[in-house]
């Protein structure tokens, strides 16, 4: 299903954060989750997890799944760390910051793990295993 990701701070993700927690359960459980409108997450069969995919389909990650009001069909949200940061467009149009907001995105049913803050660095950004 393709959708716009929006992305930003929500209270718990700056909490954790700010007080040096990323490296915890409780900030993975937070942040590494995709928010769906009740008629997007019953289209895609209402899974635990998902795999979200960047535009030029070269990047993805598997996250926990939120069924929300919140967010309005065909819009994701997911929480301003480094699982979403995965997936946007890292194009900064030359202001130093790349876009949060309106990108577009492939989500999926997904399984397999949903990995930690450092597993994502060593695994996807440092090629590790």
């Amino acid at each position: 299903m393709k959708v716009l990701l929006n992305t930003g701070s929500t209270i718990d993700e700056g909490r954790l954060a700010k007080g040096g927690d990323k490296y915890t359960e409780d900030y993975r459980q937070e942040c590494a989750v995709c928010w769906i409108s009740p008629c997007d997450f019953a289209s895609l069969g209402s899974p635990e997890k998902v795999k979200v995919t960047s535009k030029d389909e070269k990047h993805s990650i598997i996250v926990f799944t939120k069924c929300t009001d919140a967010v309005m069909d065909g819009n994701v949200f997911m929480p301003r760390a480094i699982w979403s940061n995965v997936v946007i467009d890292p194009d900064t149009f030359s202001t130093g910051s790349p876009l949060y907001k309106g990108n577009p995105v492939t989500v999926e049913a997904g399984e397999g793990e949903v990995l930690s803050a450092e597993d994502v660095v060593l695994k996807l950004y440092m090629g590790g295993n």
